[in-house]
């Protein structure tokens, strides 16, 4: 099983000193972060979705075997809460293609006031250019109904797992046959990071959900205190502990057990501003 860990963005402040070398510009960040990681979550397209150039100056950037995963624009999830979906889609695909072959799959983190209509969603992932990999975080219970299940089946969409102070704040679907897991934020000591003993569990849901061959993108989104990093690095290590093929991390992985070669759909991104939802 490819695992690919990483975090959400990758441009925080308060990284500086802990992930970030002393004195390192921040232009030169990127090119850190991708030499430590080889996946990362872009962030900063739900807020303003960067123009295709900008995309393809970061595909410059980033090495053959680094994946982009990107965040929809809110004006699709957040502002037309699906509906009309055809021209923001297009738009932010369109955009995206900047990345090539290091695109990977692309996350819709619907608004938790927006209650489940399966036929809307079913609408929306139709827009999506084929094989395009979707992951789907709904944040109302509504969503959790068998006609959603069967949207994200037929649409080889994928239900993405959110875990929000060490507990699964979705139901653990397996609706296609790859993986996307996010983690918001742990409870162990300091805040907000995650423990051992849940990052541990995490790995065993997801090893006895998809088989070997199965990519799962893994991001962490608890950003302040430099924690996504540290925790990723953890997560990393157990995962490579209990076998598991694991894309690089910094001072993790590598040398512990087999390390993924990330050359399949790749893609990643940042968040300038340091804030997500």
């Amino acid at each position: 099983m490819p695992l690919f860990v990483g975090t959400s963005g990758w441009q925080y402040r308060d990284w500086r000193d802990a992930f970030y070398p002393p004195g390192l510009p921040v232009r030169r960040w990127l090119e850190h972060y991708a030499a430590a990681f080889a996946t990362v979550e872009i962030n900063n397209a739900f807020y303003r979705l960067p123009a295709r150039e900008t995309f393809a100056a970061w595909r410059e950037r980033l090495p053959p075997d680094f994946t982009v995963a990107v965040k929809a624009s809110r004006y699709l999830t957040h502002i037309k809460r699906l509906r009309d979906p055809a021209e923001p889609v297009d738009r932010l695909m369109t955009h995206a293609a900047g990345l090539g072959d290091r695109l990977g799959p692309v996350l819709l983190q619907l608004p938790p006031t927006l209650r489940a209509d399966p036929d809307l969603l079913d609408t929306c992932l139709a827009c999506f250019p084929p094989g395009t990999r979707v992951a789907v975080e709904p944040r109302h219970a509504s969503w959790w109904a068998p006609e959603v299940h069967e949207v994200l089946v037929s649409r080889q969409a994928a239900l993405c797992w959110a875990d929000v102070r060490a507990r699964p704040a979705t139901p653990l679907w397996r609706t296609t046959d790859w993986g996307y897991v996010r983690f918001h934020e742990g409870r162990a000591t300091a805040w907000p990071h995650y423990g051992r003993r849940s990052l541990s569990t995490w790995l065993t849901r997801i090893a006895t959900t998809w088989p070997a061959t199965s990519d799962v993108y893994t991001y962490f989104n608890n950003d302040p205190n430099a924690a996504a990093v540290t925790d990723a690095v953890l997560f990393a290590r157990l995962g490579c502990a209990s076998g598991l093929t694991v894309t690089r991390t910094p001072l993790g992985a590598r040398g512990t057990a087999r390390q993924a070669t990330t050359n399949q759909q790749p893609g990643g991104g940042p968040n300038p501003n340091g804030a997500h939802p």
